[in-house]
């Protein structure tokens, strides 16, 4: 897949999963990865940016499989800019399939 749209749709990714449940930074790489091949080093400058942005709040919690695991919660201004990357996403993808089914020649 093209690198610069997994760059650009990465951001979402990350908020939409964090709307519903908290998580921690490799679990988030493999949920996203689930679905999007992507490396685990794009992501957390990502996190550590929107962190920065407040986008979201962090805290650790004890895992029983290793050290504590750093936890991502969203806040308020992470779910406003959410929801405006939703809709900017919807009208994105609406218009880039408009164009495909206008060019592209079903032969």
């Amino acid at each position: 897949m093209n690198v610069q749209f997994k760059k650009g749709v990465l951001e979402l990714c990350v908020l939409v999963l964090l709307d519903k449940k908290d998580r921690y930074g490799y679990e988030l790489v493999q949920k996203i990865s689930d679905q999007i091949e992507i490396s685990e080093g794009s992501v957390y400058p990502l996190l550590r940016r929107l962190t920065k942005e407040e986008y979201f709040t962090t805290y650790l919690q004890e895992s029983t499989e290793g050290p504590s695991r750093k936890y991502y919660k969203l806040t308020d201004k992470g779910r406003i800019s959410l929801h405006e990357l939703i809709a900017e996403w919807n009208e994105f993808s609406n218009g880039v399939n408009q164009l495909i089914k206008e060019g592209v020649k079903n032969d």
